[in-house]
């Protein structure tokens, strides 16, 4: 739903202020007073607010109310085209001399520097350091030059007709194909059907240079932009920034009417069933558009309707999630909402589901049914509290983070108010008024909404999926049919019982034997009577966030070959059984209203558990913790729709060229070792497949609590901690054996070797370069490898890219692993077109020679580490960062306090460790695996 979810991540923050005033239903949603915005007198909209997280950094965005939608026929795919001209030099910042600069601060292109163009805006990502006026004032000039300044030379313009050209490639396939054909009964007779932002082929080819430099100077032009700045700024001094760059340019004498366009309503009912050989996937789109044309959230009333719509979502698709775990799932996955379409101004009720390749129909039965289910029956009232509870904590949980915001999240939301006029109340209104008006909103008020949802016509339906020998394609009068349910033989919703706890057995608690503190990483150690460890640090980086990793030697790689070609495929369905007796269902009605989630894992090397919650939730945490430890379910019925829902998504995911190219490549890399049985489960990997077996090793892995150190962090209370620690985690089984991780001993091919695989029809191909191999692990050639992916990646993209316009996207990696045996890997990918790709090999090779030969410029070196510190000083200040550096010291043996050691380490790095690695590691044998088409 699409007000219900912007609303629901209003993350927009002022002042703490008392909610005194009474709501008035045709009241106006008031505008964050937090928040700086104005226009300028040429039209330019500007908002700004100061938010220090993350520290010393600013995002600043350029938000242009002009897209595909815009072309005149002969630009098809140009407004897309500028967003890449804007990255190619501009008046200030000639030819790559802007990603240079960018670099040259830390700014990663693509990472962080990014842009997109859709049907109706454009929008242009900035974030840089803010801490530097500098740095800040270029910031602005690129904003000004992307606004007004572009240089659009046909030199330029045909040096990226290549990598547009690319990226075109890239999206061709089954998806592409598939969309062709369904999308003009989709969007009816609307403009939105001939606009795919991506273009024309033959128009990209060969459009003449005026046709661009008209749609940039039509279309970028003051009172179609918006410049937002959000971050660890001065309001005031942003603000004049803003008048200083912005504040001269005049709109067109003559401008072109920015027109709104629509979609018609249709009397009919469309139906779309379209099949590929390429396709992977079973899918089913029901679609009921609305009569009326979307109206944004103005009033107290409308955000009171956006709640009351939030609720119908959050039921129905607990609802279609009941269906989805039940021991015949009609579908992988289901779910429906009320809200936007692909154009501005037409929202619709849509359904989704993901089906067997064969039950789409009665995939689709099942949507219509629940719909009619609804319709006829309504929601029952423990459904509405569950739902009200759930967005309660949510909001709640939002509310209490209010000044722990990331400065991402604010820029969202004034880019939706500029463009679609989205409310920005802030996050205390928000809350305030969640609370106010949820507990009245009663179950007719949702009942209610279905009548304006489901109906006859206006409605389109989709189905997409595999064309294969054998399977029957859907008729049109099958897809009408399954639309015309018996209502008569609907029945109400049957509502269980609420479980009283996730706990049915009586715990033993033990005791703290040992605490130890470490000052330095700020880290308490708590040694339990058991032999279990808990490790936790206390931070403030977020006030409703407690992480949890939980891990212990051993993983599959304990496992004979027998034992692992009979589980491998059957440990991700082990939870789907539940706990405690309780199925998952049971267990997710319990949780609703409670924020808190836990999922054990066995690697190759490590089993664990990995969780969250809020701290008012901790406790159910760690409840969970026990249950999955001590307490899985055995439910064959269980198991067998997770193979169902297994099945059906993973079935034809080799008709996928991309997937079949991994599949075929590392089978062949693989095919001496007798512990690898494919990267997917196929049909017969299920028949061999023993749900007892796994649900036996997985009861043998978490056994014992002595071989498991837990990892939190987060804002923790010390005494919560202790009780809980000692309460369920000192009371898991234990004893004295400790395991290792176990190196089984084998590798992938050794040598040289190519491997081409021809697959699919389009003139797609993808390249895959690796070197590989056992290495005696060092810390320091582990950052010096992942230094030369990176600046390797940087020398990359400015030949293949830049100067031979022969790839969209490409990038190197560089690695080290210390467990379960010391070994380097290095990659290098990338997609082009057939006839490039051996040429490109070479090239892309050829870079790295230079590298081997030369080592790297001292100026991509900087590059490499102004990326990583400003990574690092945003990273430092975060829960996952610290839970992730204590699971990596458990397994390497590591000292966590090395997470203190990162700038020095970083600035410590020289050319010539990155060029002495490249030497050591990147001269040895290689693989080349290549992607082309199928032989005509």
């Amino acid at each position: 739903m699409k007000h219900y979810s912007k609303l629901f991540v209003l993350l927009l923050a002022f002042p703490v202020s008392i909610f005194a005033q009474e709501l008035k239903g045709d009241g106006p949603i008031p505008f964050d007073p937090s928040v700086k915005t104005g226009k300028l007198e040429n039209g330019l909209t500007y908002y700004i607010k100061r938010n220090a997280k993350p520290e010393n950094k600013v995002d600043l965005r350029l938000v242009i109310n002009a897209g595909s939608i815009l072309e005149n026929d002969d630009q098809q795919g140009l407004a897309h085209f500028m967003e890449h001209m804007c990255f190619n030099g501009t008046k200030r910042f000639p030819k790559n001399k802007l990603v240079d600069y960018l670099q040259s601060i830390g700014v990663k292109f693509g990472q962080h520097l990014n842009a997109y163009t859709s049907f109706d805006e454009t929008v242009y990502f900035l974030p840089i350091p803010s801490d530097d006026p500098e740095k800040l004032e270029k910031g602005f000039q690129i904003l000004e030059d992307w606004a007004f300044n572009a240089v659009l030379t046909p030199e330029e313009i045909d040096k990226e007709r290549g990598v547009v050209l690319e990226e075109y490639r890239i999206g061709l396939g089954a998806g592409k194909r598939m969309m062709g054909r369904y999308m003009p009964k989709m969007m009816y007779k609307s403009h939105y059907a001939e606009r795919l932002p991506i273009g024309k082929k033959e128009i990209l080819e060969n459009f003449k240079y005026d046709k661009l430099i008209n749609f940039y100077k039509d279309w970028y032009r003051p009172n179609l932009m918006s410049v937002i700045v959000v971050g660890d700024i001065d309001v005031a001094a942003m603000e004049k920034k803003i008048k200083d760059h912005f504040a001269a340019y005049k709109n067109p004498k003559n401008e072109k009417p920015r027109k709104i366009f629509d979609v018609p309503n249709h009397k009919e009912t469309f139906v779309a069933v379209e099949s590929d050989k390429e396709a992977s996937a079973a899918q089913v789109q029901l679609i009921y558009k609305d009569y009326e044309n979307a109206k944004p959230v103005v009033t107290v009333n409308d955000f009171r309707k956006s709640l009351v719509e939030g609720l119908y979502s959050t039921m129905i698709n607990n609802r279609l999630n009941e269906l989805t775990n039940s021991p015949t799932p009609p579908f992988t996955y289901g779910y429906s909402y009320h809200g936007g379409t692909w154009a501005r101004t037409k929202e619709a009720y849509q359904s989704f589901a993901m089906s067997q390749e064969d039950k789409q129909v009665d995939a689709l039965k099942v949507l219509v049914t629940e719909n009619e289910r609804v319709k006829k029956f309504g929601f029952t009232q423990g459904e509405l509290e569950r739902a009200k509870s759930e967005i309660l904590a949510n909001i709640e949980s939002d509310y209490n983070d209010r000044d722990k915001t990331e400065s991402r999240r604010f820029v969202g939301e004034y880019q939706s108010h500029f463009l679609q006029k989205e409310p920005v109340p802030g996050i205390e209104w928000t809350y305030n008024a969640t609370k106010k008006l949820l507990p009245a909103i009663e179950l007719k008020d949702v009942n209610s909404l279905i009548k304006d949802y489901v109906k006859e016509d206006n409605r389109v339906v989709i189905l997409t999926g595999p064309e294969k020998d054998g399977l029957k394609k859907p008729t049109e009068q099958e897809v009408l049919g399954a639309l015309k349910v018996n209502t008569a033989e609907i029945t109400p919703y049957a509502d269980s019982e609420v479980a009283s706890s996730l706990l049915r057995k009586e715990l033993k608690p033990g005791t703290i034997v040992k605490k130890e503190k470490n000052d330095k990483i700020g880290t308490t150690t708590l040694f339990l009577s058991n032999g279990a460890k808990v490790t936790y640090k206390k931070t403030d980086f977020k006030n409703d966030e407690v992480l949890m990793d939980a891990v212990s030697f051993g993983g599959t790689n304990l496992y004979s070959v027998d034992e692992l070609k009979k589980t491998q495929f059957a440990n991700g369905g082990l939870t789907q059984a539940g706990f405690s007796g309780l199925k998952e269902n049971d267990i997710n009605k319990f949780m609703s209203g409670k924020v808190a989630n836990v999922n054990p894992y066995i690697g190759n090397t490590t089993e664990g558990l990995r969780g969250s919650a809020t701290p008012k939730d901790l406790e159910y945490l760690f409840q969970m913790t026990v249950a999955y430890i001590t307490d899985l379910n055995y439910d064959k019925d269980a198991f067998e729709g997770y193979k169902q829902k297994q099945s059906a998504f993973f079935k034809n995911m080799a008709s996928q060229p991309g997937f079949y190219f991994q599949q075929e490549l590392y089978g062949y890399l693989l095919k001496d070792n007798p512990r690898f049985f494919g990267m997917i489960p196929d049909e017969k990997a299920w028949e061999t497949t023993d749900y007892q077996l796994a649900y036996n090793k997985y009861k043998e892995r978490f056994a014992n609590a002595a071989d498991f150190e837990f990892f939190f962090v987060g804002n923790i209370d010390d005494k919560k901690i202790e009780e809980y620690s000692a309460k369920y985690l000192a009371a898991l089984p234990s004893n004295d054996k400790k395991e290792k991780a176990v190196d089984v001993g084998y590798r992938m091919l050794k040598g040289e070797h190519k491997k081409i695989v021809n697959k699919g029809t389009d003139p797609k191909s993808t390249v895959n370069i690796m070197f590989y191999g056992d290495a005696v692990y060092s810390p320091k050639e582990a950052l010096a490898m992942q230094a030369l992916g990176e600046v390797l990646s940087i020398k990359l993209v400015e030949e293949l890219r830049e100067n031979e316009s022969g790839v969209y996207g490409i990038s190197a990696r560089g690695s080290m692993s210390k467990v379960p045996n010391g070994s380097y890997n290095f990659s290098i990918n990338f997609p082009c077109g057939p006839d490039n790709a051996e040429k490109l090999t070479a090239s892309a090779l050829r870079e790295l020679q230079k590298i081997i030969d030369n080592g790297p410029l001292p100026a991509d070196v900087t590059k490499f580490k102004e990326a990583e510190l400003l990574d690092y000083k945003k990273d430092i200040k975060e829960n996952r960062y610290w839970l992730s550096n204590f699971n990596r010291s458990y397994v390497n043996g590591t000292n966590p306090e090395d997470i203190l050691k990162v700038e020095e380490k970083v600035n410590a790095i020289t050319a010539k460790d990155i060029q002495d690695v490249a030497k050591k590691y990147l001269t040895k044998d290689k693989v080349v695996g290549i992607l082309m088409p199928e032989k005509s």
